[in-house]
């Protein structure tokens, strides 16, 4: 059951973003009553933290799958921004919901905000150490430091996810973020 509670408030996060979904809303899409989810969940910033929690430690689980599996640094950048454009053309995750919550970041109880800024954190020391050892592969050239870099590609990927709500068309996803991939690619690449 909290695996279902789970499932229904991160797609109700997504949806909605924090403040526009509730307790009533969970229960009516799980068809339980509201003690049940209060059962697993007492507090709604407890239960949006788990949300948070485990969809940061899916996308850690997810680089390092990438860094075992894609010797190239450039294609394991090519192949992160290829699952979320999967997802968004195939409406599974259609959006990142630490990115969806950092929208709403000054209005977000403090342990929520604190879930937001760990994800955000871990996933720009990923990008920055896949760039660095892009350079010294020689298959990434940067235009400034590995640190600022993986900042922009990072917002570069949760814009483009942004445009690609807003136009109801994943292809400006796709569009926006291999242009960026294209910018940060030597000349042999």
């Amino acid at each position: 059951m909290a695996e279902r509670i789970l499932k229904t408030a991160e797609a109700l996060m997504i949806e909605r973003g924090y403040s526009a979904f509730s307790y009533a809303d969970i229960a009516e899409a799980v068809q339980i009553k509201k003690p049940s989810i209060h059962h697993h969940f007492p507090t709604k910033s407890g239960l949006a933290v788990t949300v948070l929690k485990k969809h940061r430690e899916k996308t850690i689980g997810g680089t390092e799958q990438l860094d075992r599996q894609i010797e190239d640094p450039r294609k394991r950048l090519h192949a992160y921004v290829q699952y979320w454009e999967g997802c968004i053309r195939d409406r599974t995750i259609p959006f990142c919901v630490a990115a969806l919550m950092a929208a709403e970041l000054p209005f977000l109880p403090e342990e929520v905000q604190a879930e937001v800024r760990l994800h955000f954190s871990a996933l720009g020391e990923w990008l920055e150490r896949t760039l660095k050892a892009g350079v010294k592969a020689g298959v990434i050239k940067l235009q400034d430091s590995a640190a600022t870099e993986a900042q922009t590609l990072m917002a570069v990927v949760h814009g483009a996810m942004l445009s690609a709500r807003a136009t109801g068309n994943c292809d400006v996803f796709k569009l926006v973020t291999r242009a960026a991939l294209k910018r940060l690619a030597t000349a042999k690449n």
